[in-house]
């Protein structure tokens, strides 16, 4: 019997910025090509074990978890837990046959994708962000491609022939709606500049500090606030929603909060810029500090260096924030022409792109 060769393994999560590009090239590959079979492979604890099977894709999980920065007993079990995911990595690829797999980064990915390169299977890598992560830099010596998003980061790896300077997929049904429109779902006024402020879905403490410490001041200049908290947080500043104030700790329409915003306030992981440049979204960019390699701070100054981004560092946010707000989000012009040059920047074929391919890769398959 011939295996169909029309299937793709996807790997990467962890966070979001890691799993919804991957999420937005499989849909677009189901899109092009209904018949090709998708399979995620992913650890159940993490948004990908909750979100993909929600999506309707194949899910399989791998015991494994990221080497902790910090003194950790946890650390000690990293080898045990590496060792049993790369079997647990090549037993999945060996019942799934994939012809092609496509790796969006986090630890996860490492183990599944050297399962797929030792059966032979093509490798596509995505990097979204400025300064490579550990596991593309382990992983580009079996890929057959890889995808950038900037191209400062073609310094930091090998083989330049490898290289696409493709930009960061995004899903398609990210669109701007009619702000008038949607502004009263979040109780706000259509006459008045508004903030939004986005922490990730578990929370970024340090912003959410600052907001609420400018809170009186942004409401006592006329700006009213959409604040995703985050759910670590929601508890602690929910009293605080008022008539200029909405609070949530996840919003679930995103294309909704885009359209209703003036600016945004947000870390500056991957999936959130890759969004941002797409729609054209004035924004003002906080690097988390707690990331790997401070991977956020070099995304956000390979923008802020092009005028598309404003930028405050994280310790000097509580000092800053409302002062760079304020200077910002009443002046039109610079407004118009941040969102300018973040379209500029976008690579809206992104999706596209690597969609296609990756369907080519199997197509060759296919006819050797």
């Amino acid at each position: 019997m011939q295996k169909n060769q029309f299937k793709f393994l996807f790997a990467g999560g962890g966070t979001g910025g890691h799993l919804f590009p991957a999420i937005a090239v499989a849909e677009k590959i189901k899109a092009i090509l209904p018949e090709a079979e998708i399979l995620f492979v992913g650890t159940k604890s993490r948004i990908e074990g909750k979100l993909v099977p929600k999506l309707g894709f194949n899910f399989k999980s791998i015991w494994i978890k990221g080497f902790s920065r910090k003194l950790s007993w946890e650390n000690l079990l990293f080898p045990l837990k590496l060792f049993i995911s790369v079997l647990q990595s090549l037993i999945i690829n060996l019942k799934f046959q994939p012809s092609v797999a496509i790796g969006t980064g986090g630890y996860v990915a490492g183990p599944a994708i050297l399962g797929s390169a030792i059966l032979g299977a093509k490798i596509i890598l995505i990097e979204q962000n400025s300064l490579p992560g550990i596991t593309t830099k382990l992983l580009q010596r079996y890929a057959d491609e890889i995808h950038l998003s900037y191209d400062n980061s073609k310094q930091y790896l090998k083989n330049g022939k490898k290289l696409f300077l493709t930009g960061n997929p995004v899903r398609e049904n990210l669109v701007l709606k009619n702000k008038s429109a949607v502004l009263p779902k979040f109780g706000l006024a259509a006459d008045k500049k508004t903030l939004l402020i986005l922490g990730g879905s578990l929370g970024a403490s340090s912003l959410n500090t600052a907001v609420a410490s400018n809170l009186e001041q942004l409401c006592e200049s006329d700006i009213q606030i959409i604040w995703q908290t985050g759910r670590n947080d929601f508890e602690k500043y929910k009293s605080l929603a008022s008539n200029q104030v909405w609070i949530s700790a996840f919003i679930e329409d995103m294309n909704e909060a885009y359209s209703a915003c003036t600016m945004a306030v947000a870390r500056a992981g991957a999936t959130s810029i890759a969004e941002i440049l797409f729609l054209g979204i004035p924004s003002i960019l906080v690097p988390s500090p707690n990331v790997a390699e401070n991977h956020q701070y070099y995304n956000a100054k390979s923008l802020a260096d092009q005028n598309a981004v404003a930028m405050i560092n994280d310790s000097e946010l509580n000092e800053k924030f409302f002062e760079e707000v304020k200077s910002l989000i009443f002046n039109n012009k610079k407004l118009s022409e941040m969102s300018q040059i973040s379209k500029s920047l976008s690579k809206p074929e992104a999706t596209n792109i690597i969609a296609n391919r990756a369907i080519n890769y199997a197509k060759k398959e296919t006819i050797n």
